[in-house]
């Protein structure tokens, strides 16, 4: 499997050099040479296949060149070693909670899955790696923790001051050792604009070795089809294909998920679950893609102004708006709304909701009035834990603090103050 680049400029690449480079020399994203079809027999027989087997299945053929079958198998088997269960929270919406990870959000898969990837190919290596990554939320902390102690690997991590929840920033900025934190005053798109300008700095990267953990890395973003495949496995009415509804910010997962449907996911179709930081909803309305900046939302890990990976949307499509749209809609939900749907789910279930899973959730709802034959699923992609801020005055309670989240409470913060400059930051990586 070769990977080639979106902008069309540069060579194709090894999935071993897509992962090391992050984005191409000529600042587009890799995507793979051809999309492999997994065998139907696979596809019907889902349930008798254990987790490790159905990620080996979906990854192998994007790997094969790069990683022998034993150590992909043992980088699987760190990568999904917890659950993915699908909760029935009405008769015709089900949740897939992605929160069972060591940092409580679905990036978990992603960041361990790369993490393993980069260790084994730096392994005794003379030359260590920066990984650079820009988050909004959940990233950060998935990053940090998957890629902590990996030897020959340093993770500078770039977030917004004030806009991550209180405790996604404890997960960003109390490790230490090989992980290091920049406090940027500023927006996401902010981290993320001086990100891309650090890996298009070629007098930079001729001083550094750098790398993206962000989801335009291949590593972090081919291995979130797992969890579509997973749904799938444990969904009762296989001979009726569910509706994803995914909670959407850069676009990474659905991406994923839409990749999975290439390869043979059953799905009915794909809802972009959105807040107001809605770019593609307005774009599936007018066919017109209209980058804005971001706004801060209750849902921030979705506050995504210029979602990176839609033009690898764009691609699986041939960028045919048509085709496109005949399978994946879009909703824009505003703070209110997500509010409003946690208060309503907890009393009316007994189901928790975090503001994430509430756009989710809230999407999916609509997608169904208005298709009542159908039945769907949508990602609950953090732990409602981490948005306790939010969450608590919604439901008049406490959320109980899982043991992980307890354990930071009394960690120090360790992080780095930056404005917007992207001189500030070249500055700080090569003073390190």
């Amino acid at each position: 499997m070769l990977y080639y680049s979106l902008n069309n400029q540069s060579a194709k690449v090894s999935f071993r050099d897509a992962t090391i480079l992050g984005q191409a020399p000529d600042k587009g994203l890799y995507f793979p040479g051809t999309i492999p079809v997994l065998p139907g027999k696979m596809i019907s027989n889902i349930r008798s296949y254990s987790r490790e087997a159905i990620a080996y299945e979906v990854i192998r053929p994007y790997v094969e060149d790069s990683i022998d079958d034993k150590s992909l198998k043992e980088i699987i088997a760190e990568t999904v070693n917890f659950d993915f269960p699908l909760v029935e929270v009405r008769d015709n919406i089900y949740s897939l909670e992605l929160f069972h990870g060591p940092t409580l959000a679905f990036k978990d898969v992603g960041a361990k899955f790369m993490s393993g990837c980069l260790g084994h190919f730096v392994k005794n290596s003379d030359r260590k790696v920066t990984v650079l990554v820009a988050t909004s939320g959940d990233t950060g902390g998935a990053v940090a923790n998957g890629f902590y102690g990996v030897e020959s690997v340093d993770v500078v991590i770039l977030y917004p001051a004030g806009k991550v929840s209180k405790i996604q920033e404890l997960q960003l900025t109390t490790l230490g050792q090989n992980i290091s934190t920049l406090e940027v005053h500023g927006s996401f798109d902010d981290c993320q604009i001086m990100v891309k300008e650090a890996f298009a700095d070629t007098s930079l990267n001729g001083q550094l070795f750098l790398t993206s953990a962000n989801s335009i890395n291949v590593a972090r973003w081919l291995p979130q089809q797992f969890y579509y495949f997973y749904a799938y496995q444990q969904w009762e009415e296989q001979k009726s294909p569910p509706v994803f509804s995914v909670p959407s910010g850069n676009f990474g997962n659905i991406c994923a998920g839409l990749l999975a449907y290439h390869s043979g996911l059953p799905a009915a179709h794909f809802i972009a679950a959105c807040n107001a930081n809605d770019v593609v909803t307005r774009y599936l309305q007018s066919g017109n893609y209209e980058p804005r900046d971001s706004s801060p939302t209750l849902s921030n890990a979705m506050d995504v102004g210029n979602p990176s990976n839609f033009v690898r949307i764009l691609e699986m499509f041939n960028n045919q708006f048509h085709s496109l749209k005949n399978l994946l809609s879009s909703y824009s939900i505003s703070d209110e709304a997500t509010s409003e749907t946690i208060r309503e789910v907890w009393h009316s279930c007994g189901y928790l909701l975090d503001p994430h899973g509430s756009v989710g959730y809230l999407c999916l709802e609509k997608y169904l009035n208005e298709h009542n034959w159908q039945k769907g699923i949508f990602l609950e992609t953090a732990h409602p834990v981490k948005f306790y801020d939010v969450v608590e005055p919604v439901i008049g309670k406490k959320v109980p603090l899982p043991a992980s989240v307890k354990s930071l409470l009394d960690k120090k913060k360790q992080s780095v103050p930056m404005e917007p400059s992207y001189d500030e930051l070249k500055s700080y990586l090569l003073s390190r």
